[in-house]
């Protein structure tokens, strides 16, 4: 009961003497939730409210809950996504569910189609100043395109060597916006920003010495960056960056159609 259309379907059914009221009555008693035996509730019309489908959080449920959660949710999502799952849980989940996708770099897991189609126009480029940030930023990635959204990548383009971000001003120049992934310090997305003319989402990673304290500094340092209008998203949190850039790219597309 996903989609406006099961919905209306369900509705027209009903008028037309197709489906009892009782049998309706059965399918809409879980239209705000759906209760998944005593541990999870899923919230099956998020996309419809938010236009962001509910995603399951991997880390700290048991491999039987996941399980569950997956088989629950299957029936009425064309893509269902799992966030931070290890290699060795995804093992486990595949097993009783043999079509299940994994992208390891992102640590997502997911059962979906053959191919998901682009839903929204434009680009969400995603930078990162070092390799060591890609996890943070292939969860960006990966739920983007895994929900419909058109993504471009540039890997390693970080201040310690700021001729390779110059060297790439086309990707940010054809981009509507722009998440930018660091640790260490946190210094690229000012830099970006001050070269961009499109909103710019700040991720900060857990990546660094000592001093970082674990994102703590790179954090502080987008928080108070020069480069006006930076959005700042919690340490690691590349979902929470996808989900804010689909929004700005639905929202956008939403005015253009009105106007």
């Amino acid at each position: 009961m996903t989609q406006p259309a099961a919905l209306r379907d369900l509705l027209t059914a009903v008028a037309q003497g197709q489906l009892s009221p009782d049998t309706a009555f059965d399918k809409l008693k879980h239209l705000d939730y759906q209760p998944v035996d005593n541990f999870a509730k899923i919230d099956n019309h998020r996309k419809l409210r938010t236009g962001f489908p509910e995603v399951i959080w991997g880390q700290d449920k048991t491999v039987e809950q996941l399980i569950k959660i997956f088989q629950a949710m299957a029936p009425e999502n064309p893509v269902v996504m799992a966030t931070r799952i290890s290699p060795e849980v995804y093992g486990q989940l595949q097993k009783a569910l043999p079509t299940l996708r994994y992208y390891e770099t992102a640590r997502i897991c997911a059962l979906q189609p053959a191919s998901v189609a682009t839903d929204y126009p434009g680009t969400i480029a995603i930078l990162t100043a070092g390799t060591a940030d890609l996890p943070v930023a292939e969860e960006a990635a990966m739920t983007l395109e895994l929900s419909g959204y058109q993504v471009s990548r540039l890997w390693d383009v970080g201040v310690a060597g700021i001729h390779r971000l110059l060297n790439n001003r086309d990707v940010m120049d054809s981009a509507d916006v722009l998440i930018v992934v660091a640790g260490m310090e946190g210094a690229l997305p000012s830099v970006v920003a001050g070269l961009a003319d499109c909103p710019v989402i700040a991720v900060p990673t857990s990546v660094g010495y000592g001093a970082s304290f674990g994102g703590v500094s790179a954090l502080l340092t987008m928080l108070n960056s020069c480069a006006a209008g930076i959005g700042v998203m919690n340490i690691d949190n590349g979902f929470g960056a996808a989900v804010l850039a689909g929004q700005i790219i639905r929202t956008a597309g939403k005015l253009s159609a009105s106007a």
